[in-house]
């Protein structure tokens, strides 16, 4: 799986959202997710959020490793 694909696909599951993807090996990979979806949850909410939307490519290995940092619209803002 290419940085391009999870990206797309995080996008496409929480509509609104921006991704920005990072990882060359396939298996391994970085992201920043910035959606309003997060509004009022916490950070373990935020990330199975993220999660969902890449259903069992997780579990079936497809993704080994997601190093995942979740942000509001306004907190990307401030970053």
């Amino acid at each position: 799986m290419q940085a391009e694909e999870i990206k797309n696909i995080i996008e496409a599951g929480l509509p609104g959202s921006q991704a920005y993807v990072l990882g060359d090996d396939g298996v391994h990979f970085e992201a920043a997710v910035v959606s309003d979806s997060f509004l009022e949850k916490s950070k373990i909410a935020q990330h199975k959020l993220v999660f969902a939307t890449l259903g069992d490519r997780m579990q079936q290995g497809v993704i080994h490793a997601l190093s995942l940092k979740t942000y509001t619209q306004q907190q990307w803002a401030e970053k």
